[in-house]
């Protein structure tokens, strides 16, 4: 059946394709129009190269291989390349914590906090409604003057008592052109109200305090587009661009406006983790237990899985029982495992410290939490390595082991000479696998002790166990301060060492010379 429609020619076959075809284009079309109308160019980009990478690939009579390999290039493209991409670009921008919006919105924030109640408290009465094309307007009344003006977002005119109404208190109740507000137009659009400003031609705005009370505020910061300057008018200050995401005091650079915004810092953000003492030294413990981890968690679980696999390779009784027994690790889900492990190192309610009599708390103590980390990890791994372990010796030929034992070779110098070499070559791009997945293995780390422990009395960020992914996690979301920038660059330097490292493995290994 498989082969019929594979096979499968004509006008049935292209109307197939083409159907798909266009299902698979109107798709990445409506696509590009949402990413278009969020502004998402970046990705507009990228599926729109898609689009036509597809349509090239099935329309035209290209090579076959490209007809089966465009699709999994464009997944490929869109979740590995594209996410990298992005990391590579946000790596090299100062953004974090009150540098996360773009300069325009920077600007109009800092304007909005930069309107200020007069000095003099001036207060309006007043009465506010919509008028005949939907915008609001009202009517302002000095309550100490008795000023009355007609205002709206254009800016206030004088307003004459003939165009009024009042109740018999003296209150504003109606005025010519403007409709009155109802109670549930108030509700539903409370934020819109408190933030309109009436313009009162001075400089400065009346702004609605409530439903029937407005107040003069006036503007003390402006921005000059020209300079590029805000300037404080009320204290006579200028802020200048800084070239780093904020505007700072001119001739005091230390004080800085919040908030500030996304800017390109090159590799300002690699030299932090090198240079600044502050990021460098947590970044280098980090950094060396992350390899430890690695290299450990690696070596414990396949001297074990091997040393399973080695017992099991003998015809003993239960074998199959034993070998169904030793998978189990494996088959339930690795963090229900993680949690009930936690459990089991509680300190005051954990079976390993209730059993053995124990008042031990495994996650206060660095060296013991890291001890905790690496025998659960061994625990979840071994399983994994007796498999591959199994498989690959059951494809060494018997021959090798015959021939050495005839030429008087033992058990243990015929494990140690012929398979273990042959092994490692077999196992070797596993091997280098699980070192990556080991290297950047989340899971563990923020399940288990969560990174800890750390001293967050000292402002630390990093714990003992964190290893580099866990580190930039917590960079990025683990607190109130974010440096999504920093973390980037974090990401990247982990992408270069597991990258470098199993290149130079699988090298060494003379693996890729068989590919």
């Amino acid at each position: 059946m498989f082969y019929k429609l594979v096979g499968l020619r004509g006008p049935l076959a292209l109307f197939l394709k083409l159907g798909i075809l266009g299902g698979a284009d109107a798709f990445m079309i409506w696509l590009i129009s949402a990413a278009i109308n969020k502004s998402s160019f970046i990705i507009a980009g990228v599926v729109t190269a898609a689009l036509v990478f597809i349509n090239y690939s099935f329309i035209t009579k290209g090579s076959i291989p490209l007809k089966f390999l465009a699709v999994g290039l464009v997944f490929f493209s869109i979740f590995v390349v594209t996410p990298t991409g992005y990391t590579i670009l946000m790596s090299t921008y100062n953004f974090k914590t009150g540098n996360e919006i773009a300069k325009a919105a920077a600007i109009n924030e800092l304007i909005n906090n930069g309107i200020v109640s007069d000095s003099e408290g001036t207060a309006y009465d007043l009465f506010l409604g919509k008028t005949s094309n939907g915008n609001y307007a009202g009517i302002l009344e000095n309550q100490v003057t008795k000023e009355v003006l007609y205002a709206d977002e254009k800016g206030v005119r004088p307003v004459g008592d003939s165009e009024i109404s009042r109740d018999i208190s003296g209150y504003i109740t109606g005025a010519d052109g403007i409709k009155t507000l109802t109670d549930e137009e108030f509700a539903n659009e409370d934020a819109v109200i408190t933030a309109l400003r009436f313009p009162l031609g001075d400089g400065s705005y009346a702004a609605p305090q409530g439903s029937n009370v407005a107040a003069r505020l006036i503007q003390s910061v402006v921005y000059d587009p020209v300079t590029d300057q805000l300037e404080n008018k009320e204290l006579g200050i200028t802020y200048v661009d800084n070239g780093n995401g904020n505007f700072v005091v001119k001739d005091d650079p230390s004080t800085r406006l919040e908030p500030g915004w996304r800017t390109y810092s090159g590799f300002d953000n690699f030299r932090s983790l090198f240079l600044d003492e502050k990021l460098r030294n947590p970044f280098i413990k980090v950094f060396i237990w992350t390899i430890a981890f690695a290299f450990l968690s690696v070596g414990t679980t396949f001297a074990v899985g091997m040393a399973l696999a080695l017992a099991l390779e003998a015809p003993i009784k239960f074998r199959r029982f034993y070998r169904g027994f030793l998978i189990l690790p494996y088959a339930i889900p690795s963090f229900m495992s993680i949690l009930i492990w936690r459990g089991l190192f509680n300190k005051e309610f954990g079976a390993i410290n209730t059993l053995l009599g124990l008042d031990i708390a495994w996650f206060d103590s660095p060296w013991l939490a890291r001890f905790a980390v690496l025998l659960v990890n061994l625990w979840l791994g071994f399983p994994y390595m007796y498999l591959i372990g199994s498989g690959a010796l059951q494809s060494i030929p018997k021959e090798l082991e015959e021939a050495a034992s005839i030429d008087g070779a033992s058990e243990k110098q015929t494990f140690y000479t012929i398979k273990l070499p042959l092994l490692l070559q077999i196992l070797g791009p596993l091997l280098i696998a699980s070192f990556a997945f080991n290297f950047n293995n989340f899971n563990i780390i923020y399940l288990l002790t969560g990174g800890g422990p750390t001293n967050a009395i000292d402002g630390e960020v990093a714990g003992a166990t964190d290893i580099l992914i866990s580190y930039a996690y917590k960079t990025a979301f683990g607190s109130n301060f974010q440096d999504l920038g920093l973390s980037s660059a974090i990401s990247m330097v982990m992408f270069v060492i597991v990258g470098t490292m199993s290149m130079y493995t699988l090298k060494k290994s003379k693996i890729m010379d068989t590919l």
